[in-house]
């Protein structure tokens, strides 16, 4: 069996933004434009949360996989590819993890 990766994700999700496919829940959100999209990924993020807390293995799965989704989704949205991500954990695993935030630009303040 040939794993399912990030990459097929983004590539499903592509297809599925650009279809007028009344029954998909993707064309449907990508409709509703980048807020929408970056709305549900934040809401995401707190059930991911909320489930490595409280919840059993599959309610935590289950929710990561809502927010891989939810993510890949922003990005297409936003014309990002999932490659200059990974390309970014690339560069960042490169060095510890404490010099890579070292080396990141300070916020002002």
């Amino acid at each position: 069996m040939t794993m399912f990766t990030l990459a097929d994700l983004e590539t499903i999700v592509a297809a599925r933004a650009r279809s007028d496919d009344p029954t998909s829940y993707t064309a449907k959100l990508a409709a509703r434009g980048l807020s929408k999209a970056a709305q549900k990924l934040g809401e995401e993020g707190v059930e991911t949360v909320i489930a490595a807390l409280t919840e059993d293995d599959a309610a935590l799965t289950g929710e990561a996989a809502d927010l891989l989704y939810h993510l890949l989704v922003v990005l297409h949205l936003r014309g990002l590819p999932l490659s200059s991500v990974m390309d970014e954990l690339q560069r960042r695993t490169a060095q510890t993890g404490l010099q890579e935030k070292a080396s990141r630009p300070q916020a002002a303040s």
